[in-house]
């Protein structure tokens, strides 16, 4: 998977369209191997992102979980420490 692409099911508050449309935006990158497509490209590569958004707003309207949502300040410290665990960042 994509390092760019976090979960977005179960957080409160719910993901955010941007949110969505940033993940769909990297998953179309990664797969088509285009960071800015060419003209030539750009219909078929906003389709994808478009289709790829509605069939993320779909999935995540859908989906059930029993655990209690994730707090995002928290789970940014834990990716952050991660990281500096990872990597000796200090920053």
């Amino acid at each position: 998977m994509c390092r760019n692409i976090k979960p977005l099911f179960n957080f409160e508050p719910v993901a955010t369209d941007a949110e969505i449309t940033d993940a769909s935006i990297q998953f179309v990158r990664k797969i088509s191997g285009y960071t800015h497509p060419s003209q030539a490209n750009q219909e078929p590569f906003d389709q994808a992102v478009a289709e790829i958004c509605a069939a993320t707003k779909h999935l995540l309207s859908h989906l059930e979980t029993n655990a209690e949502p994730k707090n995002r300040e928290e789970e940014k410290r834990k990716a952050h420490e991660k990281a500096v665990k990872r990597f000796g960042l200090a920053n």
